[in-house]
Formats: C-alpha cells, structure tokens, sequence
C-alpha cells in the first residue's frame, strides 16, 4: 500500500524563511513546491504589462482566471517566464494590491487547491493553513524579527534591484507596509492559526529550521500511518 503523501502548508511573513525551507522540504520529499505568493505576482506582472487598473478587482479576476500560470521552481504566465521578473519591489507592491481583491484571491485559490488536492505538495503563503488547506496534513508558521527579515530581504540575491548594501531601513520600511497590508485585508489575511507548528527563525541556520520542519513532517506521516493501520478498510 502506497504512504499517504500529506499537504505540508508553510505560511508566515516575507522574509521569514518561507521560500527556502518550502522547496528543501519539497526536495527531500519529492513532493510539489508551489509558491503561492508567486502566483499573485506574476498576475501583477501581466496586468502592469497590459496597463490594466490594478485596483480593478473584477478585471485583474478575469485575467487570473484566463492566464496559464505555472508555478514549480521556474515561474511562467502566459508562456512568459517571469521567475526573475516578478522579484523587485515594483512588484512586490503591485502584488499586494492585486493580493487584496476577494476575487483574484477566489480565482488563485481554486487553483492552488487543484494544485495540492492529491498530496504530495509543499505549499507556501500568508492563507495556506487558514484558508487553502485548512486542514492540511502539516501547518507551519515560519516567522522572525522585523530587523531579521529586513537583513535576508537586502541581500537576496533573487530579488532585481536590492542590493547587499541597500539600507536596512528602507527594506524594512517596505516590509512594514507589506505586512500591514497582509494582516489588514479583508479576505485571508495574514494570521497564524491556532493547529500550525510556531517556528523563529531568528539567528537560526537554514538546516536548522529544515530540520525543525521535517520532525513535524515526521511525526505527520506516523500518524497517518498509524491510523491507515487501524482502519486498513480506508
């Protein structure tokens, strides 16, 4: 009988970890990375490239709705790899306004579920364990200090346009205002739910945090084992 293959849900704050820890993770497993945070910003991405309103809820829906998006490593919407494109700071400005419209959050949220409906999947966000997945297999919630954040958000090589010499406070300045418009929409926002696993990262190596994750995935996948051998009819 084959292992039951869990939906791991990693959400928390950027800058927090997420992006890193979800693909290891993914990697060790064999399992899907989808980052979802990806999705809302390469529908930015076409919308600016098109001159659409990004305060048009309605408008920006249809375009989600009608791109063909993939999101597993590389990111492409439309046939546009856009992986490098959607990192600088225009976009992450334009994502959080696209993140705050009830209907494209509809739109990619559908998607996202089709995504990671048969397991298997890593999937990382701000709503994944409260909204996409709420009863995912696996809940994380990856956090750390505002000045922590700002520090790994300067000197990411991904990102365009953010140097290593950047200054800290115009990063966190950015990072402020981003996770105030996370935690103030009206439709999933940012929250930490109250079954996710509360990690941070703070001062802690990468592997560290990997390893702290992968206990819980551990400990998941007992369970279900466990349970599948109590009822085998399952």
């Amino acid at each position: 009988m084959a292992s039951h293959r869990l939906i791991i849900a990693i959400d928390g704050p950027s800058g927090a970890g997420k992006g890193t820890v979800a693909r290891t993770i993914a990697e060790r497993l064999t399992y899907r990375h989808v980052d979802t945070g990806a999705m809302y910003r390469a529908v930015a991405w076409l919308a600016s490239l098109r001159g659409l309103d990004l305060q048009d809820g309605l408008a920006i829906a249809d375009l989600a709705a009608s791109a063909s998006i993939e999101v597993n490593g590389a990111v492409a919407i439309d046939g546009h790899d856009v992986t490098h494109a959607i990192r600088t700071p225009e976009i992450d400005r334009a994502a959080a306004i696209v993140a705050r419209h009830a209907a494209v959050r509809a739109v990619l949220v559908e998607r996202q579920r089709a995504f990671g409906e048969v397991g298997g999947v890593v999937m990382e966000g701000r709503d994944i364990g409260s909204v996409v997945f709420p009863r995912a297999d696996v809940k994380v919630y990856l956090d750390a200090t505002p000045e922590e954040r700002a520090r790994r958000r300067a000197v990411d090589t991904a990102r365009q346009a953010v140097r290593a010499d950047t200054e800290l406070a115009t990063v966190a300045d950015a990072l402020a205002a981003r996770d105030t418009s996370d935690r103030t929409r009206a439709v999933s926002p940012l929250t930490r739910v109250d079954d996710a696993i509360y990690i941070d990262t703070t001062g802690l190596a990468i592997e560290d945090v990997v390893e702290r994750v992968m206990d819980v995935v551990r400990n998941a996948m007992g369970r279900v084992e466990q349970s599948r051998v109590q009822s085998p009819e399952s």
